[in-house]
């Protein structure tokens, strides 16, 4: 069964988003805990937590699709040590955060070397800064999400992936999302059958579907290839709608939460209604 929502607003406090999910029809949704352009925000209190699961309950969403994600200014890979250390002090607190909420999952772009260090001394650094993190904290997995190589971040490719949970000291706790619109912008191709067929193929061999836990769906204003993240609406874009009926068709993709991102909120019950239509045909 496919889980379908989008990345809904927590305006007023995140006990606001789910009700906003189900208003779109959502199945599944993600979320900013806090202001995603601060480092610091205030606690969340135990009467929003308990708002917050009263909500969520309202709106029929089980807590394992639902998918928070942490904030802008995080960057794991970051060459400066004391900047570094202010990330890790946030992303551990946004963690705590969801751990709060009684959710599963924190969702991250795992981070920038800024050209002033190499790939794998970045990678390092935000392996380093996931296991510290999974030491602090008890329940939720860390889910890397995959990027377009926009700038100077890594996770645009598989192997990325593959390394930082191959670093992880337990990857019972680890998982990947896949950004459509960033896999098509960093070079794998989605836009017919056969070749989606391929990224799928190389991705299980690199990585592996155990390790997926959720997808956003995005089309791209952006080429194959540019590595330049630009988020498009469904059939607005370069990839086009035949990638997602392959997406939605494809059992693989079952049971996690698939989150719409694009641009024009007013689209999403239609773009939701398009996605489970392509799962009935």
């Amino acid at each position: 069964m496919k889980y379908i929502g989008a990345h809904v607003s927590a305006q007023g406090g995140v006990h606001n988003a789910p009700l906003r999910a189900k208003e779109i029809g959502a199945t599944a949704f993600a979320l900013f805990t806090k202001n995603q352009m601060r480092w610091a925000e205030k606690p969340l209190q135990r009467e929003e937590r308990e708002l917050f699961i009263h909500n969520l309950e309202l709106s029929g969403i089980d807590p394992t699709k639902v998918l928070p994600h942490d904030g802008y200014l995080i960057n794991l890979g970051n060459p400066v040590k004391e900047k570094w250390e202010t990330s890790l002090k946030s992303f551990i607190d946004e963690t705590k955060r969801v751990e709060f909420l009684n959710l599963k999952y924190l969702n991250f772009h795992p981070g920038s070397h800024l050209r002033e260090i190499t790939e794998e001394e970045c990678l390092d650094r935000i392996a380093e800064a996931m296991n510290i993190t999974l030491k602090e904290t008890e329940d939720v997995t860390l889910v890397i999400e995959g990027t377009a190589g926009q700038g100077s971040n890594v996770g645009y490719k598989f192997e990325h992936l593959r390394y930082l949970i191959e670093k992880s000291i337990d990857q019972s706790r680890i998982g990947v999302c896949l950004d459509t619109c960033h896999t098509f912008a960093a070079g794998y191709d989605l836009r017919t059958k056969e070749a989606f067929d391929l990224v799928m193929e190389e991705f299980e061999k690199t990585v592996g579907f155990y390790f997926l836990k959720g997808v956003h769906l995005n089309d791209a204003k952006s080429s194959c290839g540019s590595r330049v993240d630009r988020h498009e609406n469904l059939g607005k874009g370069n990839i086009g709608l035949p990638a997602f009926e392959f997406l939605m068709k494809d059992p693989r993709f079952d049971g996690i939460p698939l989150i719409l991102e694009t641009p024009d909120p007013d689209r999403w019950i239609e773009e939701i209604t398009l996605l489970y239509g392509f799962c009935k045909e």
